[in-house]
């Protein structure tokens, strides 16, 4: 990911994270995707009110969905709301789906939500990661290098 990119994310006025992959997995490799939704859909996701705990993604008949993530109904939706968690479909290319379901074939290896946000056109984006699932000692030395790093940062602020 370039700054260009990585900047962008940082400027989006909405940013839905899943916090707990990262503690749950080590990243292999990250993609951008575009995710198809309907006008509620959308309208929620730019009101922020979307959650990607519990969510990861499957490969059906070469297409990429994410299963579990939660949008909520839009408020002023009447009749034509949405369902709050239904399938959704990710757009990448041929090229990159094929690799990725290549690597979810190991045993190991998943793919699951880490972002959603707001691109600079107004489009809904999906940061997903090509995963490898972590141990419990490996999540044991996530949490110590945490608090390593919250310890450092403390003792910064009392020496400024």
């Amino acid at each position: 990911m370039n700054k260009e990119q990585e900047q962008l994310r940082k400027n989006s006025p909405v940013q839905i994270k899943n916090k707990k992959a990262a503690f749950e997995y080590f990243f292999i490799e990250e993609l951008t995707a575009g995710i198809v939704l309907t006008g509620t859909e959308i309208k929620s996701v730019r009101l922020g009110k979307a959650s990607l705990v519990d969510t990861y993604c499957t490969i059906i008949r070469g297409e990429l969905w994410v299963k579990g993530m939660s949008i909520s109904p839009y408020f002023y939706g009447s009749y034509n709301n949405h369902e709050m968690k239904r399938d959704r479909k990710l757009l990448l290319t041929r090229r990159e789906l094929s690799r990725l379901e290549s690597a979810t074939k190991q045993t190991g290896y998943t793919i699951v939500p880490t972002l959603v946000f707001i691109d600079e056109n107004g489009r809904a984006k999906m940061d997903i990661a090509l995963c490898k699932g972590k141990k419990a000692y490996d999540k044991r030395q996530t949490l110590k290098e945490k608090e390593d790093r919250r310890e450092i940062d403390r003792a910064m602020k009392v020496y400024r």
